[in-house]
């Protein structure tokens, strides 16, 4: 079956029950960008466009200023900006600003919470478990495959005894609140609102491409390494398209953040967290590499994000989850079965 396509509904069309905020709807439907009536479309249009500029203003301008000074206040000046546990607190507290302004645009939308792609009662189960072990395996291989052709190394270990337990267990933390963080940002409200105006897939490129320039302002990050965070944000739309929600790429982008950055220790969008592994090196050609950018800038990373694609696509088969929608309410996606 095809996948369809989230668009504004014509006026002459059978409309669904409105729902209200944090119930699901009583008729199948699309799983984001619920439709409702309005008496004057292009009023609707309106109000979603001014939305959606306000939770990219407050969210991507005035939060994140706002949650640094704040930390700098508390954990002090002097922290060093890379430092996991003071990334930690950034993430955790911008993630709940998040859902704070979710919340509220849920209840001033009266639309169900798990269109916006992270519905509770799929919190941390089975399609979050495997997208983790496919990010874990992505990042080997792609290390792998640098490793192979001369360009990764390891001279001894960085950490020993119970550190290692303490620095990856709040590496993991940290990455966990970095997609589920990200992943909403981007594909959460701002997915279900745009493909009401645009469509599904035109709002996804949208999106990813404002992802990636997001991650310009890293350091190390280079244009080659914008352009592969763009194409990642493309996968994990490919992935919220399949599933139904987030919590498959929130665990595929927790997995490879983390081995990127704690087990084989390399820079991860142009940038090396504080307290990893290994002592290791890149080096070699740019395109091997990454070079600043790290393994996310090696030509090796389309081809596992190809791969990626392909694993998605056998996982959740078009058919399978067009019937799911039909046959399940909303709040039960297509689960890998484990």
């Amino acid at each position: 079956m095809a996948e369809p396509e989230s668009e504004i509904k014509h006026a002459t069309e059978p409309l669904a029950p409105v729902a209200e905020a944090g119930q699901e709807p009583s008729t199948p439907g699309p799983r984001f960008a619920i439709e409702r009536h309005q008496p004057n479309a292009t009023l609707e249009k309106l109000q979603l466009v001014w939305r959606v500029l306000l939770y990219l203003f407050l969210m991507l301008a005035v939060a994140p200023r706002a949650v640094i000074s704040v930390a700098a206040e508390i954990l002090g000046r002097q922290r060093v900006a890379l430092s996991p546990d003071f990334l930690l607190f950034l993430e955790a507290v911008n993630f709940a600003l998040l859902l704070g302004l979710t919340v509220l645009l849920s209840l001033m939308e009266r639309t169900p919470w798990s269109s916006y792609g992270l519905p509770w009662k799929q919190a941390f189960r089975a399609n979050f478990w495997v997208g983790l072990l496919l990010g874990l395996a992505e990042a080997s291989v792609l290390i792998g495959l640098i490793e192979l052709l001369g360009g990764y190394s390891l001279q001894g270990w960085a950490l020993g005894g119970a550190a290692i337990f303490r620095w990856g267990l709040l590496h993991f933390l940290l990455f966990v609140l970095v997609g589920l963080y990200e992943e909403f940002l981007f594909r959460g409200y701002p997915q279900a609102a745009l493909s009401k105006l645009l469509g599904f897939w035109p709002a996804a490129i949208a999106l990813s491409v404002g992802f990636g320039l997001v991650h310009k302002s890293n350091q190390g990050e280079t244009w080659v390494g914008v352009f592969s965070v763009m194409v990642v944000g493309l996968l994990f739309a490919f992935t919220l398209k399949r599933t139904g929600n987030l919590w498959y790429a929130v665990g595929l982008h927790a997995g490879f953040d983390w081995a990127q950055s704690f087990v084989y220790s390399v820079p991860d969008s142009g940038e090396l967290v504080r307290g990893h592994l290994w002592n290791a090196s890149l080096h070699g050609p740019d395109w091997l590499t990454g070079g600043t950018v790290g393994p996310e800038g090696s030509v090796f990373c389309f081809l596992t994000m190809g791969l990626q694609f392909l694993v998605v696509m056998s996982l959740f088969p078009a058919a399978a989850a067009g019937a799911a929608e039909h046959q399940a309410p909303p709040s039960e996606p297509p689960t890998v079965e484990t």
